[in-house]
């Protein structure tokens, strides 16, 4: 169960931000109404939420997933103050997002721990599964930072594994492909079904050309999925779940999705 996040709005230059897609024409207006609309069905969903103000320093900061990872140590149960790992982006012009996070996780955690030179990390390439987190090693995450984190969850009483996805044509994270559903469920896109890191899971298959749907994002009884994915969203209907539909057309042209908007804990 979650009861906060953190969000930040995109700046008036989220334009100016990286990408590996083709992204068209941009609407700005349309970003913050689709960030605005997100904003409410978290709230909707339980969730107190700290709104940070835009920060056009850094074009792409309204990710906010990515500065950080947080967790609760299992040995103190899931009633205790969560543990804010700082992470260090793996694309140069991200770094600075993290200090202008500091300040903001602190309130909630006062001891902050980090990943350190030469390890890279971005959130969005951890995936929490219960008692177990899946790092992708990718074109942002190194393995050095993969491994600092491991040893850092094992500290908090998690276990890990490290999932490769650099030969995944089209995947800049992890949680692009991946989601977990709780349940023992976890949402794949097909060039992730036969790896063996998620043997012994109950797999949802997101199917050919709906793969953006694959980054959707589990909070408390619903799940927030993107708009224009029918066929998966009748699949997790089937299964049982409460879905909210959201447009997020605005940040997959700037390689964002669900879960990268907020830090929820």
């Amino acid at each position: 169960m979650f009861s906060k996040a953190i969000i930040r709005p995109p700046g008036a230059n989220y334009a100016d931000g990286l990408t590996i897609v083709a992204p068209g024409k941009l609407d700005y207006t349309r970003a913050l109404g689709q960030h605005t609309a997100y904003c409410e069905v978290l709230e909707a969903c339980g969730l107190e939420l700290t709104r940070l103000a835009a920060d056009e320093r850094f074009p792409d900061s309204a990710f906010v997933e990515d500065t950080a990872v947080i967790v609760r140590e299992l040995a103190a149960g899931r009633t205790s103050a969560p543990q804010v790992i700082l992470t260090r982006p793996g694309a140069a012009s991200r770094i600075g997002e993290v200090e202008s996070i500091k300040e903001p996780l602190s309130v909630f955690c006062p001891q902050l721990k980090s990943i350190h030179e030469p390890g890279t990390l971005d959130g969005g390439d951890v995936c929490e599964a219960a008692q177990h987190f899946f790092i992708g090693i990718s074109e942002r995450t190194n393995e050095a930072g993969a491994e600092q984190l491991a040893e850092l969850l094992s500290g908090c009483g998690y276990t890990s594994s490290l999932v490769d996805i650099r030969n995944v044509k089209d995947l800049l994270h992890l949680k692009s492909g991946l989601a977990y559903l709780g349940d023992n469920r976890l949402v794949v896109i097909e060039a992730l079904a036969n790896l063996k890191e998620f043997h012994g899971y109950e797999l949802v298959h997101v199917p050919a050309g709906e793969e953006y749907a694959a980054n959707c994002v589990r909070i408390n009884d619903q799940v927030l999925i993107a708009a224009g994915y029918p066929v998966f969203e009748r699949t997790l209907r089937d299964l049982g779940y409460k879905t909210s539909v959201l447009e997020m057309s605005e940040f997959q042209k700037m390689d964002g999705g669900l879960s990268c908007l907020s830090l929820r804990f």
